[in-house]
């Protein structure tokens, strides 16, 4: 039995409770199935749920006395061994052994749509993540959104969303002519501007763009600064995107900052917002009320000077996602854009959307670490670690899980030697080799004999059993939970459970017989469980971007 069908036949009975006037439930809770949750201790059962405390109120009686009408009625379902009431009125809920190994068979007939629901159905999801400038190599930072955002998209696909990645492409400022007067500079060969950029990345692009467009040498003075400006952008953005892609990450929409300014979209916009009163009037200058919304302060809009303020773009670039059709616009940022939260809540509010639709999620800081000691320099850009770097140290598979397998909001150190090992102590390790070792199961049961055409699930009984069945049932949950937090690390923190799980019940049961003796119902049933727990790991690792290899 699946938590989902578990919860269904839970929330039938109260209908039943309901119609033969055993409680009064409101028609809000009758709507809705009953919400289950694995208890802490596995010894107080399979699933708890405390719905008896929910009910309480609307049936005028204490939480324990409505568990104590519940608690028969849920144990006479079938698959239900027992039901026992705790505490205050919380149900612990036992399944037979038949009912929980049936899990096994629903898995593997699932296969990769196993975890798969429709909770985020008709969701329109804008998701911006990375969005470096396309002045350098992608750094750390936005290594970690890398990670984080597309394990974070893959996730809400699977929870029924329509999902558009998208890179916010700073191609409109001062950064970018700070890039190519460091061009022109490397060119020159003289020393990068004092506000420039540094890094044999600058000599390797500036030799590109002359590779490429050698017309480039004959120009001079603003000619060549706007020429060496334009193909050097273009290059590196290139070099973004393919390291992007090596990272297993690609974009739906590359949106240029600068069209929002060419195609007239600020000024069109600022005038419109001039007369609808979500702006206000002091000291020369338009501003937008971001204290409404958590800001320190009222950020200007338009300057005294009649100039757009940075926050203009912002707030076009807002109103294009949502003219796009995106009910949701969700931004990872890094740790130095907290005023943001406030600033693109009120420029949604004063669009006229919910505030709710635009959500940020900040990230904190990554340290690398090798030998107890940080890893602060870059071969190639000289100032910072880039994602090139943490790849050649530790290789994709590593890198993507060890970023996504933290709380975005927490500084992070990722121990390069740890990364290294193939052990136990290294998590992406444990939880491939796992996968690996249920294949490897897989084809010594073949060579054995052992295929899955019987089944019979009343024979998952051991403890071990039971433990890696609860983890498995618990997959859905974890898959919703962390597409409804916006926490990736979810998924991978809950592999870890399993393939712990696993690791155990290997060492328990045999799957493969001994040899010399016969192939039984017990060693197919076990074939079954095995198979299982591969495919929820591979899916998991799937949506983590991180490869499920069948040997180690």
């Amino acid at each position: 039995m699946t938590p989902e069908e578990l919860s269904a036949t839970l929330t039938q009975t109260l209908r039943d409770a309901a119609a033969t006037g055993a409680l009064t439930i409101p028609d809000e809770v009758l709507a809705r199935e009953v919400r289950i949750e694995r208890p802490k201790n596995r010894e107080h059962g399979d699933w708890a749920t405390n719905v008896a405390m929910q009910l309480a109120k609307p049936a005028g009686m204490a939480p324990r006395a409505v568990a104590e009408i519940l608690a028969p009625l849920f144990e006479k379902n079938d698959g239900v061994a027992s039901v026992e009431i705790a505490g205050p009125g919380f149900l612990n809920i036992t399944l037979d052994a038949a009912a929980a190994g049936t899990l096994a068979k629903t898995i593997v007939d699932a296969g990769a749509a196993f975890g798969a629901s429709e909770g985020m159905s008709g969701q329109n999801v804008n998701l911006e993540f990375v969005s470096a400038n396309p002045t350098g190599p992608i750094h750390l930072g936005g290594t970690r959104w890398a990670a984080v955002g597309d394990s974070l998209a893959r996730i809400f696909q699977s929870q029924g969303a329509n999902v558009t990645r998208e890179y916010y492409f700073n191609d409109h400022g001062a950064q970018i002519d700070r890039f190519a007067r460091s061009l022109v500079a490397a060119y020159r060969g003289e020393s990068a501007p004092e506000d420039g950029y540094g890094g044999a990345y600058i000599a390797e692009i500036k030799d590109a763009v002359l590779s490429e467009h050698p017309e480039v040498s004959e120009l001079e003075g603003e000619a060549l600064q706007e020429a060496f400006r334009e193909h050097g952008v273009n290059l590196m953005f290139d070099e973004i995107k393919e390291s992007l892609h090596n990272f297993r990450v690609d974009f739906d929409v590359y949106f240029h900052e600068d069209s929002v300014h060419r195609d007239g979209s600020v000024e069109t916009l600022l005038e419109g917002l001039k007369t609808s009163g979500a702006l206000f009037y002091e000291d020369g200058a338009w501003w937008l009320k971001s204290t409404d919304y958590g800001d320190d302060k009222d950020r200007v809009v338009i300057k005294s000077d009649g100039n757009a303020a940075y926050i203009a773009g912002d707030i076009a670039y807002f109103k294009n996602k949502m003219d796009r059709g995106f009910s949701t616009a969700i931004y990872l940022l890094g740790a130095d854009h907290h005023g943001y939260v406030a600033r693109l809540k009120a420029a949604a509010a004063a669009l006229g959307y919910d505030p709710a639709s635009a959500e940020v999620i900040i990230g904190q800081m990554v340290n690398l670490v090798r030998e107890g000691k940080p890893v602060r320099m870059s071969k190639r850009n000289g100032t910072i670690v880039t994602l090139e770097d943490l790849v050649d140290a530790i290789g994709v598979d590593a890198s993507r899980y060890a970023l996504a397998r933290y709380s975005a909001d927490s500084n992070i150190d990722i121990d390069l030697d740890l990364l290294s090992k193939a052990s136990n102590e290294n998590p992406v390790f444990y939880v491939q080799y796992a996968h690996a070792r249920t294949k490897a199961v897989d084809r010594n049961a073949e060579a054995a004999g052992v295929d899955r055409s019987e089944f019979d699930a009343s024979l998952l009984d051991h403890p071990t059993e039971n433990a890696l069945l609860a983890a498995l049932g618990a997959y859905p949950s974890v898959l919703a939970q962390a597409a409804g937090f916006r926490e990736p690390h979810r998924v991978a923190r809950h592999l870890e459970t399993i393939a712990s799980a696993y690791h155990k019940w290997y060492d328990a049961r045999r799957v493969t017989p001994l040899a010399g003796d016969e192939v039984t119902t017990d060693n197919r049933t076990r074939l079954w469980l095995n198979d299982a727990t591969g495919q929820v790991l591979a899916n998991g690792l799937e949506l983590l971007g991180v490869s499920a290899p069948e040997r180690m």
